[in-house]
């Protein structure tokens, strides 16, 4: 198996669902091999922080693989592909310029290049490009363990480009040699690489008879397309399609695969939450349907929850770090910090503040916002403000009798701050969902968040009657 990304851009989501299946497919079989090939002889497009990003990816998936190579390292092999299809006459030189090869399409229905250089007996030289003889006449078959056997007709294939007049290999030259060289036998990536398909196979059995080298065609299959909610292909442009985005949002790498490995399959039964070692015994390529998979970001986050809520107390709290511990973090997401210092930051607090908030939240990124009040001062949402406090004629008196009441409690602790704020709301007339908003807002800064008088009872007497106070004066 492999995987042979380009190094282009973000690590694609549909990218990760391709890892995944591959790497399932190698830890299926005792002699499974999985590699990773970063294809990076696209000068005018590569960067080298893509590749880095390639690799930071891999690693946060948990996919273990053979490598990395990359494909500019297999040059000499290209080369020596090139002259021997030369040499067998499978290719031939081609100076025509795209904007001549555009002028001669006049009329005619047949696509991409005519033909025009193949008799010529063009000579290498600066401005000569190498093109495949394509047989002019008939079909070819791929035969795909999800699509079935797939039927092109060779009329519709140009006499396509395999290297540039510079002589470096392009994409479906360097692809094949370099599958051929790592003895791949399955070739398992996404459905828009299906048109590929025929070229390769016809450069593959080129290069066998060319090198006398008879080497086995590998067996295909191209993974359904991944669409958004408008049924259209993912974009790069329009969707939230980088794995790193959601690696910084927090979500679990568990989640994520376990999503991933839905893109397109079934495990047997009605639960979709599974373990990997189920979905490594499961997975069956031939079970893959060749419908487009519905990338719902709405179900990856449900997930995402679900995982958060089954973890242990102190494995969410370990994960939380690099959202909440200012101090030295392995990682932490790209362009973030807590908003607090590393002095206000107390670890042992925040244990105690895990049992509140793991249920509350399905990302990692929210959970800054559940507990900034106990690190820092609130900054106080205005709109919240005003819809609690100054537009309420019933809050300041509330306030006023929390700070009284509050002050005098014996025992500061959650039950006893529950009565007494159900207590105030009677004497007023109000629900205690109702005492408990400008309360929650004065002392969190906001109208949502995690149990409010549990919250009071962990941020302290002191606190908590100096932030009623504040609110009080700022209302006033």
């Amino acid at each position: 198996m492999r995987l042979a990304p380009s190094p282009t851009g973000y690590f694609h989501v549909g990218t990760a669902r391709t890892a995944l299946f591959n790497w399932i497919l190698a830890k299926q079989d005792p002699e499974g091999v999985f590699i990773l090939r970063v294809e990076d002889t696209d000068p005018e497009r590569n960067r080298e922080e893509w590749v880095q990003a390639i690799y930071a990816a891999m690693a946060w998936l948990g996919l273990d693989y053979t490598g990395p190579f990359r494909q500019s390292e297999n040059a000499p092999a290209h080369a020596a592909a090139l002259e021997a299809l030369v040499a067998a006459g499978a290719l031939y030189y081609c100076d025509c310029t795209p904007a001549e090869v555009e002028a001669r399409k006049g009329a005619r229905a047949t696509p991409g290049y005519d033909g025009y250089c193949r008799d010529r007996g063009l000579a290498r030289n600066e401005r000569t490009a190498l093109r495949f003889r394509t047989p002019d006449e008939g079909t070819i078959v791929v035969p795909d363990l999800v699509r079935g056997e797939v039927v092109f007709s060779l009329s519709a294939i140009d006499d396509f480009v395999v290297a540039r007049s510079t002589g470096e290999a392009l994409y479906a030259l360097a692809n094949v040699v370099d599958d051929r060289d790592d003895a791949i036998t399955h070739v398992v990536r996404g459905e828009e690489h299906l048109a590929n398909a025929p070229k390769q196979m016809m450069l593959w059995s080129a290069l066998n008879a060319a090198t006398g080298l008879e080497v086995s065609l590998p067996v295909f299959a191209h993974l359904p397309l991944l669409v958004n909610e408008q049924r259209k292909k993912l974009s790069k442009r329009r969707d939230p399609v980088a794995l790193e985005m959601y690696r910084d949002q927090g979500y679990l790498v568990a989640a994520v695969l376990n999503y991933l490995a839905l893109l397109g399959w079934s495990p047997r039964g009605d639960d979709e939450i599974v373990e990997m070692d189920t979905i490594v015994e499961q997975f069956r390529l031939e079970d893959v349907s060749h419908s487009p998979a519905f990338f719902d970001v709405k179900k990856l986050t449900a997930f995402n929850g679900t995982y958060i809520r089954a973890l242990s107390p102190e494995a969410f709290a370990a994960l939380c770090r690099p959202w909440v511990d200012p101090g030295e973090v392995a990682w932490r997401p790209a362009g973030y910090r807590p908003a607090w210092g590393v002095e206000d930051f107390d670890p042992d607090l925040f244990a105690r503040l895990v049992p509140l908030i793991q249920e509350r939240v399905a990302r990692l990124d929210e959970v800054p916002v559940m507990v900034d009040f106990f690190f820092g001062e609130p900054a106080h949402d205005e709109a919240a403000f005003a819809k609690a406090i100054t537009s309420d004629p019933a809050a300041p008196g509330v306030l006023a009798a929390a700070l009284e009441a509050y002050g005098a409690l014996g025992d500061f602790g959650a039950e006893a701050l529950h009565a007494a704020t159900l207590a105030l709301g009677e004497a007023r007339g109000l629900s205690l969902r109702k005492a408990q908003a400008p309360i929650r807002c004065a002392v969190t800064g906001r109208l949502v968040g995690p149990p409010l008088f549990e919250s009071l009872a962990l941020l302290g007497r002191e606190r908590t009657l100096a932030r009623l106070r504040a609110a009080l004066e700022h209302a006033a």
